[in-house]
């Protein structure tokens, strides 16, 4: 990976990076944070680099207070810092003291996981979350097919071969069960959390029922809640809540779930080829995924939302950000059709835009100024 991918958010980390003595750069495994660290710390030699997860880096820092005070007026930066949690109170002691010294901090857990750095380092740390490769930086390296089908790490778009990128999405998925969440402190056995992910992959885009996936897999209830929000807070998945402000109607309260990259839902699902993704009943969740990633990566400082009634009123995705309110529907057709559903659902929300994002080859207006936009086109305009 290079910054002239990740080029806009690079170059917002060095903004912050002056004036803020921590930033941690989190997101899933494999996903580049490293490689993006390093580029970060190329122009500056005073610089050091730890990696957590391995034993003799760990045992460098035992006695961290001596180790920071040695290395004063550095750009420190510590790779997988959820191996060593209790590291969070020495920095804040060491920041509040030493205003020369900067810390780049990676983490593959998000700070709702890493809960001492929201207590230990408040007002001292700055948040940036690393996805997968976006439609917007990775399209001139291939076609929206390729990128639906393989999803966004960079070792599996960046494949000579789909074949070659299956087989590392199913060394992922390996590693990631078998050791990776052993290494986060989780104690689960790799074979129950493999099934419930596949079963995840099945019901992708769908409501979550807690208490029928529960009885499916013979544990309880607070089992699956568990299991689940340790793949969300390792950013295998997102999970969708429902939007409720204001409204006077019968809402399904239960949220959505949806995997962060189609390229692990694809894998799960042992769908190797654009052929069978096609023609599997994931077809249309896997496009979901594809757009609604990159929407809120895209409106990044909004919040997100679907709503669905009762009476079967319905819209994919709510983004709000104070008063403003916009709307998106998504279709994997190239003729998208909406439902009555979808024009009740906007009388109810009494959106400021609505859009339908479909695998069209330009925008157009449908009627009562809802836009139909393809996705490399939505991805261009201004977030107003």
């Amino acid at each position: 990976m290079t910054t002239n991918i990740k080029r806009e958010l690079f170059s917002e980390i060095k903004k912050h990076q002056k004036n803020i003595p921590a930033i941690a750069i989190v997101g899933a495994r494999q996903v580049g944070k490293t490689t993006l660290a390093k580029e970060l710390v190329a122009e500056n030699e005073n610089t050091l680099f730890l990696d957590l997860e391995k034993s003799s880096d760990r045992e460098m820092i035992k006695e961290t207070e001596a180790f920071l005070n040695l290395h004063k007026g550095k750009t420190i930066c510590f790779d997988e810092v959820q191996m060593m949690p209790d590291l969070f109170l020495s920095l804040r002691n060491f920041i509040d003291n030493n205003s020369d010294t900067k810390f780049i901090l990676l983490g593959s857990a998000s700070p709702e996981l890493l809960r001492q750095t929201a207590e230990s380092l408040a007002g001292r740390i700055y948040y940036f979350e690393l996805s997968p490769f976006l439609w917007t930086e990775i399209k001139q390296k291939t076609d929206l097919k390729t990128y639906q089908l393989r999803g966004g790490m960079p070792l599996s778009i960046l494949a000579k071969t789909n074949e070659d990128a299956f087989i590392w999405l199913q060394n992922f998925i390996k590693t990631f069960l078998e050791r990776d969440l052993r290494n986060f402190g989780f104690n689960i056995p790799p074979t129950t959390l493999n099934r419930l992910w596949t079963m995840l992959a099945h019901i992708n885009g769908q409501v979550l029922n807690y208490s029928q996936l529960a009885n499916s897999m013979g544990v309880s209830h607070t089992t699956i809640n568990n299991y689940i929000s340790i793949l969300e807070n390792t950013f295998m998945l997102r999970i969708l809540q429902p939007y409720h402000n204001n409204i006077k109607k019968r809402l399904i309260k239960a949220p959505k779930i949806y995997f962060r990259d189609t390229g692990i839902l694809h894998s799960l699902l042992q769908l190797e080829n654009f052929e069978d993704l096609y023609t599997h009943p994931v077809y249309g969740t896997s496009w979901e995924v594809t757009v609604i990633e990159n929407i809120i990566h895209k409106f990044k400082n909004w919040n997100y939302y679907y709503y669905r009634t009762s009476n079967g009123s319905e819209i994919d995705l709510i983004l709000t950000r104070g008063n403003k309110k916009i709307a998106i529907e998504i279709k994997a057709s190239s003729i998208p059709k909406v439902t009555v559903g979808f024009w009740n659902a906007l009388e109810d929300l009494k959106v400021d835009k609505a859009y339908i994002i479909a695998q069209v080859s330009m925008p157009y207006p449908l009627k009562n100024k809802v836009m139909v936009y393809p996705l490399d086109e939505f991805l261009t305009l201004e977030n107003d």
